[in-house]
């Protein structure tokens, strides 16, 4: 499935159905009183959050929503059905922005939340309604009113428990592949990964979110590489496991690089808890990687783990260290 974590579309809820101006006409009875019936009311467009979507694609193919018009109103007081109510389902994580994009009008944060993006227009009333002491048969009667419509913005921000920072070609794909169900694309070039990608790691009983973030390059906060497009997805993580190839040749600058990016983007980012994992252990010998740790550990608040994806006992550890941090 394609990802995509913005879109453009246009709303319309219905219309109100018209009220009827019918009079009473039977046999027998000459001058019958009015009998218009109401029209029905405009149906009403909900968005919906969903926890099985992780994507916004389908509203690149289909931008226009319509909900259902009200039936006019009848004769013998019967008053029109109301427009059907549509419900579009956004992922956790979605924001609704105005036009212009840049008006937040709200914020889908868990499951199951529903918001009125446009309202169903009222139904209009039947002459029935205007009869009186002093006018025994009114024509009177109202029209429908129009069904609320906008054009909006829907943002998606990845909300998971972790979120995997790193370079590009750090072993963010492989790492999320070895330890979630899920399925990225993995390859021993750079930029393998476009787009976020979500998994859920299971270890005793406990579910974790991770969100593989693709690689961050030098002025991503300016927008390089799309930087800004995967930056924002960081802001929702809980925590953040910093993954760097322990092979690199100074892997404190590739440090340095990345926590610049991220600080650079929102000081609030390099608030959260972090965890620095050196992967791809296996392609080094254990003193060398011992050494390598020691040296780097030195001054860094944050925990140092090594890792190899090749390795299942390695697996579960950095599965129980995670759990450690969101739990």
């Amino acid at each position: 499935m394609k990802f995509l974590d913005q879109v453009k579309i246009y709303v319309k809820a219905g219309n109100g159905g018209h009220g009827s101006p019918s009079f009473r006409r039977e046999k027998f009875i000459e001058y019958g009183g009015p009998d218009g019936g109401d029209g029905g009311k405009g149906g009403t467009i909900f968005l919906r959050s969903e926890r099985n979507l992780n994507t916004l694609i389908d509203y690149r193919f289909q931008q226009h929503h319509k909900a259902g018009r009200g039936v006019n109103g009848c004769g013998q007081n019967r008053t029109g059905h109301g427009g059907e109510d549509l419900f579009l389902k956004v992922p956790i994580g979605t924001q609704v922005f105005e036009e212009d994009n840049k008006t937040l009008i709200y914020d889908f944060k868990k499951e199951g939340e529903e918001f009125i993006v446009a309202k169903g227009g009222k139904g209009g009333l039947g002459n029935t309604r205007f009869k009186s002491s002093t006018n025994r048969a009114p024509k009177k009667f109202t029209k429908g009113a129009i069904g609320e419509e906008y054009v909006i913005w829907l943002q998606l921000k990845t909300i998971a428990d972790v979120g995997i920072v790193g370079l590009p070609n750090a072993g963010k794909s492989s790492l999320l592949a070895a330890i979630t169900n899920a399925t990225p694309k993995i390859a021993n070039y750079k930029f393998t990964t476009l787009n976020p990608n979500l998994g859920v790691a299971i270890y005793d009983d406990k579910e974790i979110t991770l969100a593989d973030i693709p690689g961050l390059v030098e002025g991503a906060h300016e927008g390089v590489g799309l930087g800004i497009q995967f930056l924002k997805h960081i802001e929702r993580c809980k925590t953040l496991m910093h993954l760097i190839d322990i092979t690199d040749e100074n892997i404190e600058n590739t440090y340095q690089q990345v926590k610049k990016e991220l600080g650079s983007y929102s000081k609030k980012i390099l608030d959260k808890k972090e965890i620095i994992v050196l992967n791809k252990t296996d392609l080094l010998d254990k003193e060398e990687v011992k050494e390598i740790v020691k040296n780097f550990s030195k001054d860094k608040e944050s925990e140092v783990v090594t890792l190899s994806t090749l390795e299942k006992g390695s697996i579960s550890k950095i599965k129980a260290k995670l759990l450690s941090y969101v739990s």
